[in-house]
């Protein structure tokens, strides 16, 4: 029969990996302390709820830095422990004294208040500490109180202590290159960071030296009181009913330090199939680079976890700010990650539909204020439908697209007021100033032209179109078509066929198509335009950064109506002609963007040279 026996984890061994490798930022030990007085208090409160214990209130946990001993202590006036338990829960690594604690005192309601769950915890001191000591008292009367002490967490020290008061005080005889955790401001920011909202009141104070004389009345400076760095209820426990706008806002203000007023808010809380409870805030963007600048603070029992957990939060959701409180979140062993399950997802699910749900509400409610900050949060509305298809299903209603004349339209909105019979086609502008031409030309025949100005806006297009494929919707530039500037009318060929011929000799590009239209607006001589989808895939190449300088397929369009056209048609190929179809193809180039370099000195010097002509025949005609 082979012999049975269990693996023990050697202290040897572990110490190393706990110590570099275990807990991603260094400052992560005061939390653990921290949490570990949060815990021990908890679990006192337990006893005294079942009757094993009398009330010991008013309960806290002290930090207490002194720079001239060079220690930092975690002092709580909790349970406590007994001889037996020091040797039980600290001696032997990854014991978890709350999870054995649980078991036996599990209240009815699921809902315990414990932290750990681990029994590292408590070991991640040594990533900072030359020594550690735990001076600590049990609850129970006939226990004495003990002293153990270590210097490398492998090898301890045991004996009584003359400690009277329950609870525990961890010292730490911090390293020399850690000693930053003994100033008051440094000390203070890792506080408010990982223990800003943990349910036990947590005193912070750092010990002065002595100051000199007295006073002249007599009096010595009187020693600061220590301060209080956290907040036991935090608003998101809070019922929404409960809470008023001016809390939320101080909240946010007070939390991420950001003095601009969100532009609204969500107020999660969930009780099934999860417990999750939190405040998510829509900030005001200065600008499309600001989307990455969000921060979701994670929670797990109002422990600070970490910010931005992309298992929890969707991507598109980052540019949010907030705090998301999960007592059930699956952690690993260093709390800092968590474990990807299923149960993660429909989290991150859940979120997500509440966001959802919130902005259509804000649409069919609100809508006034809606529009109001639509230019602010369309870029993350529209990367949430990219990236998550049941996002866009549920918000797909509340989706808005911006005119050039400042109105707000829906999509079904669009295609009602501008989209007779079978067509819909929505056109719009990536630049309303460069693009103000070609605007103007639809503008003129009731067509509403829509702004689509930011990079996620081709991308976007895309997916609808994809999406809505079975509507055939289509998204075209003003500058893609003439189709809805012109008129059904036959063009003569051969008029078409000399103008091309014409105009790629004046122009130099033998490539160019010219097509011969009637224009609603008779004003216009013409246009060029660029084919959509060849233009938006050169556009998204650049974004990738991949410049694939596809040739566009440009057509020149010109107004068969036009009395220059016209004269064009009629000419031959003189010196004048060839000037004017430069001008003409200039000018609808400037209708789309910039003339650049040469190009733009060519025009000026014809522009000027053709005004000049003028001027001499108006002068001619004056002498006659």
């Amino acid at each position: 029969m082979p012999e049975k026996g269990k693996i023990s984890i050697h202290a040897e061994n572990i110490m190393p990996v706990i110590k570099k490798w275990l807990y991603s930022d260094k400052d992560i030990f005061v939390r653990e302390l921290v949490s570990n007085g949060c815990d021990a208090i908890s679990k006192f409160k337990r006893l005294v709820a079942v009757g094993e214990a009398e009330d010991g209130a008013p309960y806290r946990v002290d930090v207490v830095a002194d720079p001239e001993k060079g220690t930092l202590t975690f002092s709580d006036n909790g349970i406590g422990m007994t001889g037996e338990e020091v040797k039980k829960y600290i001696a032997q690594v990854a014991f978890s004294g709350a999870e054995e604690f649980l078991k036996k005192y599990k209240p009815e309601d699921g809902e315990s208040g414990i932290i750990g769950h681990f029994g590292l915890g408590f070991y991640s001191a040594f990533m900072v500490s030359r020594k550690v000591e735990i001076d600590t008292k049990s609850y129970l009367a006939n226990e004495e109180a003990v002293r153990w002490t270590s210097e490398n967490g492998m090898e301890y020290d045991m004996e009584p202590s003359q400690r009277e008061a329950r609870g525990t005080s961890i010292t730490l005889w911090l390293n020399e290159e850690d000693k930053e955790f003994l100033q008051r401001w440094a000390l203070r920011e890792t506080l408010e960071k990982h223990c800003q909202f943990m349910p036990v009141p947590i005193f912070m104070d750092v010990v002065e030296p002595e100051k000199g004389e007295a006073s002249e009345d007599g009096k010595k400076p009187e020693k600061p009181e220590p301060e209080q760095i956290n907040d036991t209820n935090p608003l998101w426990l809070k019922k929404p009913s409960e809470v008023t706008e001016e809390e939320y806002l101080e909240f946010y203000h007070k939390v991420f330090h950001d003095f601009d007023k969100p532009l609204f808010w969500i107020h999660l809380n969930a009780e099934y199939p999860f417990n999750l409870k939190g405040i998510l805030y829509f900030p005001k963007l200065k600008n499309e680079f600001t989307a990455s600048e969000g921060v979701i603070k994670l929670y797990n029992n109002q422990v600070f976890v970490a910010d931005n957990i992309k298992e929890v939060i969707p991507e598109f959701l980052m540019l949010l700010k907030g705090a998301i409180d999960c007592p059930d979140l699956p952690l690993n062993v260093s709390r800092s990650f968590l474990q990807n399950d299923g149960y993660v997802k429909k989290m991150a699910a859940y979120i997500t539909r509440k966001v959802a749900d919130r902005l259509v509400s804000e649409f069919n409610n609100k809508r006034e204020d809606y529009q109001k900050y639509w230019d602010d949060i369309h870029p993350f509305v529209k990367y949430g439908c990219i990236k998550d298809e049941k996002f866009y299903d549920r918000v797909k209603n509340a989706l808005l697209f911006k005119t050039t004349a400042g109105e707000y339209r829906t999509l079904e909105e669009y295609l009602n007021k501008n989209c007779p019979g079978e067509e819909k086609t929505l056109y719009y502008a990536s630049d309303d100033k460069r693009q103000a031409q070609m605007i103007r030309l639809y503008t003129e025949q009731g067509r509403e032209v829509v702004l689509l100005d930011t990079l996620i806006d081709n991308n976007f297009i895309s997916f609808l179109e994809y999406k809505e494929s079975e509507q055939k919707i289509k998204f075209q530039r003003v500058d893609a078509g003439a189709e809805g500037l012109t008129e059904e009318a036959e063009a003569d060929q051969d008029a078409q066929k000399k103008l091309q011929a014409m105009f790629q000799k004046a122009v130099g590009d033998d490539k160019l198509e010219v097509q011969l239209k009637s224009f609603k607006a008779e004003d216009a001589i013409g246009m060029i335009t660029v084919e959509e989808q060849s233009r938006r895939f050169t556009e998204m190449s650049r974004q990738w950064g991949r410049d694939l300088m596809l040739p566009e397929k440009r057509t020149l369009v010109l107004n068969q109506k036009h009395p220059l056209v016209q004269w064009l048609e009629k000419a031959e190929e003189t010196e004048q002609a060839r000037t004017m179809c430069a001008q003409v193809y200039d000018l609808a180039e400037m209708a789309r963007q910039p003339l650049v370099a040469e190009r733009m000195v060519e025009f000026l010097k014809r522009s000027n040279a053709l005004l000049t002509q003028l001027v001499g025949h108006s002068a001619e005609e004056q002498g006659e």
